[in-house]
C-alpha cells in the first residue's frame, strides 16, 4: 500500500512541480468551490496511476492544483465512498497521497442528514467532532508506520482554532453557521425514521456516508482538519420527507457560496 501511494504522489510530483500545502475534499454538490481556484494543473482521476474513481452523481472526478486565497491548494472534486464498492484503504488513498505532496492542512465537505431540532434545511454546520460508525477503520490491518502511530490521539479531530477563526469569519460577513457533531454511516441508504432518533440519541447532530475514514487518515497522519457540513434534510419527527440524490444535490449548490466566502477566509489566515 505505501508503495502505491508513494508511486502516484511521486507520478504528480512531476506533473506539478512544487508543494501544495492545503488539500480540500469537495462532497455531494459542493463541486463548485473548484471554479474558486486559480488553476495550475488538473488530472482526471482515471489518468492517476493506482486512483480509484468516484462514481457517485455529482462529484467530478478531478484533482486540481491551483491557488486559492492566497495559498497553494489542491482539491479533490469528487469523493470516494465506502458504499461504491471501495475498501476503507482505496476511500482514504488521495488524503495519503496528498500528504507527500506537501499537505499541512485538510478541509472536508459533505452533504448531510440533520438530526438536530433547531436545524433548517441548508444550514452549514461546522463540525467538532465525529463518530465512526462505518463499521470499518481506514487504520485496520498492520500499521504504515511512515505515516503514523499504531494508536493516534483523536482528542481533536478537527482543529479548534482553524472552527473558532470560521465562526467569527461567518459572523463577520452574517452567514449563520451552526456547530455540531457528524456521524459516517455507510450508506448507500438514506436513513430510516428509526436510525434518525438512534443517531441523535447517541450524541450526534448531523449524519452521512463520508468525511470520518478520511479525517482518521489526516490525524493519523498528525493533519489538522476542518469540516462543514451542509444540511440538505431533517431526520427529525415530523420534518422527514421522502428524499432523493437530486434533491441533496440541489439544497447543496444553493448553500455552497457561503461555505465557498468562509472556506477562502479561513484559508487567507493559514
Amino acid at each position: 500500500m505505501l508503495n502505491k501511494i508513494k508511486e502516484t504522489a511521486e507520478f504528480l510530483k512531476a506533473k506539478i512541480g512544487g508543494e501544495y500545502g492545503i488539500g480540500i475534499i469537495l462532497g455531494t454538490g459542493l463541486g463548485g468551490l473548484a471554479n474558486e481556484i486559480d488553476v495550475d494543473h488538473s488530472f482526471p482521476y482515471e489518468e492517476i496511476p493506482n486512483f480509484p474513481v468516484s462514481t457517485v452523481e455529482g462529484h467530478s472526478g478531478r484533482l486540481i492544483f491551483g491557488t486559492l486565497g492566497g495559498k497553494k491548494v489542491m482539491a479533490l472534486q469528487g469523493r470516494f465512498h465506502y458504499y461504491e464498492g471501495y475498501n476503507m484503504n482505496e476511500v482514504v488513498f488521495p488524503v495519503r497521497v496528498m500528504k507527500f505532496l506537501g499537505l499541512e492542512f485538510l478541509f472536508v465537505s459533505n452533504a448531510s442528514g440533520g438530526v438536530n431540532p433547531d436545524f433548517e434545511i441548508g444550514e452549514i454546520m461546522i463540525i467538532n467532532d465525529h463518530i465512526n460508525m462505518f463499521g470499518d477503520n481506514p487504520l485496520m490491518g498492520p500499521n504504515l508506520d511512515e505515516l503514523g502511530p499504531r494508536f493516534p490521539d483523536m482528542s481533536e479531530p478537527y482543529d479548534k482554532k482553524m472552527i473558532e477563526k470560521a465562526k467569527q469569519i461567518a459572523k463577520d460577513n452574517n452567514i449563520r453557521v451552526a456547530e455540531g457533531v457528524y456521524t459516517g454511516l455507510s450508506g448507500p441508504t438514506l436513513e430510516t425514521p428509526a436510525e434518525y432518533k438512534y443517531v441523535r440519541i447517541i450524541g450526534s447532530d448531523a449524519v452521512g456516508m463520508s468525511t470520518v475514514p478520511e479525517v482518521i487518515a489526516a490525524r493519523h497522519m498528525s493533519i489538522p482538519c476542518f469540516g462543514f457540513s451542509i444540511v440538505t434534510d431533517l431526520g427529525v419527527p415530523g420534518k422527514i420527507i421522502e428524499m432523493t440524490h437530486e434533491i441533496v444535490q440541489s439544497v447543496a449548490v444553493k448553500a455552497e457560496p457561503k461555505m465557498t466566502l468562509i472556506i477562502k477566509e479561513l484559508i487567507k489566515t493559514l
